[in-house]
């Protein structure tokens, strides 16, 4: 238990302190940026639209469950399914939050090639989609979530609220970022980090030569696994970092953290739905496809050592890293434990919990 502890408290410190400001910063683009910004940019249909729906989506801290309500707006209001796939695709993958915790836990470098691949992908799957599907002449109808959820993005907005002009607020940005953003990614956070503590106490020691003579295994592995799982950008850092000290080779831990939160079974049925089946396919492939490349790519011509170098250096950290610990940690307590009292209240509104 001790051991599972320390690799729990390493995962978290190496992470923590760049989460924080991420979210931070998260929450401050959010109240910068107005909502209806990104649709009109993209309520059009063109090549140019697929770059901007790429561009757009880099540094919004959405995962591939809450970019479901703004695809589907972008697509009602006439988005090709070239721009709604690239947003779908880019968007979950990066997030301000997850790069600056890229970067802390594996370096510059790994963070730049995560983001510069990621926006390959997406624009590939964007220009497919615009070639190989011809447009849908009726109406895409509207998805509607529960407007309690803290990482939903309500489209049935009035004309009043889209054009109404809010001055900056430090307090509603802080909120965002500390309780609608982390609050939305705290339960997966949380498990990540232990599934990574377990990763690093159970992988026996010589689990490093065995995918060192089945690289392809690796990388087999980590699409089987990515593909279906819902994991957001920022909780599957601490399992691939893991991997890659359990053996894994950097390359493969790229498709995890490349195709785990691009891809889910809720998104692949909401894609579906409302692009088609073809586009679904454009969207797998893609995703697919150029994870395994440009992992390969990745385990080519980086060197893999100095990956797992910086990660096995990180077990001693210093008291700023200590403290980002710490205060991820009592972030995620409190919104886990804010979403528990809120469904208890709820229920209890409904008549099931009280006389």
């Amino acid at each position: 238990m001790e051991e599972l502890l320390q690799s729990f408290w390493n995962l978290s410190a190496s992470m923590g302190i760049f989460i924080v400001v991420g979210v931070i910063i998260a929450g401050i683009l959010h109240e910068l940026i107005p909502e209806d910004l990104i649709s009109r940019q993209l309520g059009t249909r063109g090549w140019k639209s697929v770059l901007k729906g790429t561009l757009f989506g880099i540094p919004l801290p959405l995962c591939s469950c809450s970019v479901i309500p703004f695809a589907a707006e972008l697509k009602r209001k006439g988005s090709s399914e070239g721009a709604v796939l690239s947003f779908l695709i880019s968007t979950p993958i990066t997030g301000v939050d997850s790069i600056l915790a890229t970067y802390g836990m594996f370096g510059w470098a790994f963070t730049l090639y995560r983001v510069v691949t990621s926006s390959i992908i997406a624009v590939i799957a964007g220009v497919l989609a615009n070639i190989l599907i011809k447009p849908q002449i009726q109406p895409v109808a509207k998805f509607s979530l529960n407007p309690q959820t803290p990482q939903t993005i309500l489209i049935n907005k009035s004309a009043s609220e889209v054009n109404r002009v809010r001055s900056f607020s430090l307090r509603r940005a802080l909120h965002y970022g500390f309780v609608s953003l982390l609050g939305g990614i705290a339960s997966p956070l949380l498990w990540g980090l232990i599934i990574g503590a377990f990763i690093s106490m159970m992988i026996p020691d010589n689990l490093s030569h065995y995918f060192s003579e089945s690289r392809w295994i690796g990388y087999l592995v980590a699409v089987a696994i990515a593909a279906p799982m819902y994991v957001c950008a920022t909780a599957s850092l601490p399992i691939a970092a893991s991997l890659i000290l359990a053996g894994v080779s950097p390359g493969a831990a790229f498709v995890f953290l490349s195709a785990g939160p691009a891809t889910n079974t809720v998104t692949m049925g909401v894609v579906k739905s409302m692009l088609g089946t073809k586009a679904l396919m454009i969207y797998l492939g893609s995703i697919v496809i150029g994870s395994v490349g440009f992992g390969i790519v990745f385990d080519l011509f980086f060197d893999p050592t100095a990956i797992r170098g910086m990660l096995s250096h990180q077990e001693a950290h210093g008291w700023v890293e200590n403290i980002g610990a710490g205060i991820l940690l009592l972030l995620i307590a409190y919104n886990l434990i804010q979403t528990r009292l809120n469904k208890k209240n709820k229920s209890c509104s409904g008549g099931s919990c009280c006389s």
